[in-house]
């Protein structure tokens, strides 16, 4: 056996919160406590000087998009783009310092422009004539493409979602992102997801959830993916109906996927005015579009249950959470409750969801796998989902503490490229919520990005994602070095940080504070990242 004993730092155990010292032996943290008695423990031990620096439990992304997060790193990244002209000067300039077959790019927001709307085809062949460029929103469910590409992907105005000079989406979206991606080369694949791993490990993430699907990425980038060796860990979900529990397994086994689920899609999103809403938008005609129909729903939830697989779906809109939410009760009368929870489907995003479902989602052990960052940068009285949906509708998104308080099992995630890879900024803005009374503390947030994040990857073991002795050795060690508990923006409480009150201490969650500094993850006792 090999043992290190890590010394002189600031261990985050709830049995031990004064703790200095941790010691791990064969990838498994055997203990923690205070360092002269480590030292004594442990004799002959390898001993690591933490040098004041602070350990936590590794981070788990519920929620990402792998390859597409890595064009955004090695390629254009659209994403800060403060101005309509600030955008298309940085695609132009992008396109005259590269020849690939494809402009790729991500992460334009148009809500926060105040010089004009979206990007158009006729933007686009103006920078890049003659060539194919795809752009997509900064919610990935609409995108901005050039006539090349149109014409190379078969759109046509009887498609869903298409327009000659505005963003695509829907299904012309889709036929869109398909052609766009079968433009990629499998070096540049390669050299995108590499890169998206390695920005994972490097802020402290050891595992995260893959939420792929013939919409999204495709079977060939999925299976490239899973075949990777990278220290960070992937599950894979695939987002496609299966329409029998022989269906089910067959594509599980095809795919190589854990499980069928993820951006498995019922609508789209509230930016792209695509979210599946029960009354019309404020700012736009229409409530959105339905993907599926609760029939299909329940069919897909039924062969998974069935097959006792995990399932689950993409649903933002209260249209799309009704209809998951009934079928889910299909299901469960015809395969009991027990059996519907514990399989713990989830549910991806579930940012409009009522007190009402709630209760239903908790009594059937569904996992709410969500993105604070949304709330961050769009919620609020004054940002874009107060323009979609008007301000009453707004304040009812991610109530992560009504959620929690009815016993909905919260997992957070980034939906990387949607958001930045920053967990904790993604901590930050789930105590920060924008609404009074939807915040979480401290400590809930944290949970639900490392233990709620490896349940809701099916992971049963109750250690996962802590640092008590038998869990496994997957933590991170950061630079930090405030170390308090604040409680949520909308609360004048303050939890204490004496550790005779059992109360680990965090790094400052202030809105406006800067995310500690990962300088080492480690994953089963094994180095993924070292500053």
């Amino acid at each position: 056996m090999s043992t290190q004993l890590l010394l002189g730092g600031r261990i985050y155990s709830p049995t031990a919160p004064d703790a200095t010292a941790m010691a791990v032996t064969d990838g498994v943290v055997t203990w923690t406590g205070e360092d002269r008695t480590g030292r004594a423990l442990h004799p002959g031990a390898e001993e690591i000087d933490l040098a004041g620096a602070f350990v936590a439990p590794a981070f788990v992304d519920s929620h990402v998009h792998t390859t597409a997060l890595g064009l955004s790193v090695v390629g254009l990244d659209l994403t800060g783009a403060a101005t309509r002209a600030d955008c298309l000067d940085r695609i132009r300039r992008h396109v005259e310092q590269t020849s690939d077959d494809v402009v790729w790019g991500q992460g334009w927001d148009d809500s926060t422009w105040g010089d004009g709307g979206a990007l158009t085809t006729a933007d686009l062949d103006a920078i890049a004539p003659g060539r194919n460029v795809y752009l997509s929103r900064i919610d990935a469910h609409s995108a901005a493409c050039s006539t090349p590409l149109r014409t190379a992907s078969g759109i046509t105005s009887s498609q869903l979602g298409f327009d000659p000079q505005e963003p695509v989406t829907a299904d012309a979206h889709h036929a869109v992102r398909s052609t766009a991606r079968a433009l990629i080369g499998p070096r540049l694949r390669t050299r995108a997801r590499l890169a998206a791993l390695d920005l994972f490990a490097a802020q402290g993430i050891c595992a995260v959830h893959e939420c792929a699907g013939p919409d999204i990425s495709g079977s060939t980038d999925f299976a490239e993916l899973s075949a990777t060796q990278h220290g960070v860990e992937v599950r894979g979900y695939w987002g496609e109906l299966a329409t029998s529990a022989e269906h089910a397994r067959e594509l599980l086994s095809s795919t190589g996927a854990a499980a069928l689920g993820g951006d498995l899609f019922v609508d789209g999103s509230i930016g792209s005015h695509t979210a599946w809403l029960t009354e019309p938008y404020a700012d736009h005609d229409g409530t959105g579009i339905a993907f599926q129909d609760v029939e299909s729903i329940a069919a897909h939830l039924s062969a998974c249950t069935e097959a006792g697989i995990q399932a689950g779906f993409h649903a933002i809109g209260d249209g799309a959470v009704g209809a998951v939410t009934a079928a889910l009760l299909r299901t469960a009368e015809v395969f009991g409750g027990p059996a519907v929870a514990a399989l713990g489907h989830r549910i991806e995003h579930l940012e409009m969801v009522s007190d009402a479902q709630a209760d239903v989602l908790a009594s059937l052990g569904v996992i709410a796998s969500m993105q604070p960052a949304f709330d961050g940068l769009w919620g609020g009285d004054d940002a874009l989902y107060a323009s979609r949906l008007g301000v009453e509708r707004a304040r009812e998104l991610n109530p992560f503490a009504s959620l929690a308080s009815r016993g909905v099992s919260l997992a957070f995630g980034s939906d990387a490229p949607v958001t930045t890879v920053d967990p904790w900024g993604v901590l930050r803005y789930a105590v920060g919520h924008r609404t009074p009374g939807s915040a979480v503390s401290p400590r809930a947030a944290f949970s639900a990005a490392t233990r709620g994040a490896w349940r809701a990857g099916g992971v049963r073991d109750g250690l996962a994602g802590t640092l008590l002795p038998g869990a496994p050795a997957s933590y991170a060690v950061w630079d930090a070095d405030e170390l308090v508990v604040r409680a949520p923006a909308d609360s004048v409480a303050r939890w204490s940080t004496d550790p005779r009150a059992g109360v680990p201490p965090l790094p400052a969650l202030d809105p406006q504070s800067p995310s500690p500094r990962c300088l080492r993850t480690v994953h089963r006792g094994r180095v993924i990242h070292e500053a």
